[in-house]
């Protein structure tokens, strides 16, 4: 089954139409999460971090124990229906927990072409490297997210697209 990414805006609809059995939500902590019908804490997992890369004075960045959250959340995902992440635009915050999740569901697969996967997926890609690098720590990765990322470059900045079109990152 897949893994859907989307801005914040596309998140109500896709949650109708696809149906996910799971949705996760990062937005600052001053955002307003969406309300999505059926979805309780159980299947909706929403997460207050900012989208930065180092930690910053009145910022919440993405912690070691908000990524344990993230990752027993998406760990959980049983695959049979689709998994929805988003986040203010769909670019960095949620393109980074998808990474995430394919990588945890997809254990046999090199991280290298999960990336690409990723940026094959889509072009406007930019996963947040704070989220990669917790992650990958926490997974006992060795550096090899982090470096798989590197390796596929940065994507589009939200200053210059507003925001993603809504993409899917296969995962088995």
């Amino acid at each position: 089954m897949s893994i859907i990414v989307c801005p914040l805006s596309r998140a109500p609809e896709i949650a109708r139409d696809k149906k996910p059995s799971r949705v996760v939500s990062l937005l600052d902590p001053a955002s307003r999460f969406p309300m999505l019908d059926g979805y309780g804490s159980e299947r909706h997992l929403c997460v207050e971090v900012h989208d930065i890369n180092e930690e910053a004075d009145g910022m919440d960045a993405c912690c070691d124990e908000r990524m344990r959250r993230i990752i027993a959340f998406v760990s959980e995902w049983d695959r049979r229906d689709p998994l929805l992440i988003h986040c203010y635009a769909g670019i960095s915050r949620s393109t980074a927990t998808a990474y995430i999740a394919a990588c945890i569901h997809n254990p046999e697969t090199d991280e290298h072409d999960i990336a690409r996967a990723l940026r094959s997926a889509s072009a406007a890609a930019w996963p947040n490297r704070r989220f990669v690098a917790l992650a990958d720590a926490e997974l006992g990765r060795r550096g090899r997210m982090s470096q798989a990322i590197a390796a596929i470059g940065d994507g589009h900045n939200w200053y210059d697209i507003g925001e993603n079109e809504p993409f899917e990152l296969p995962s088995r």
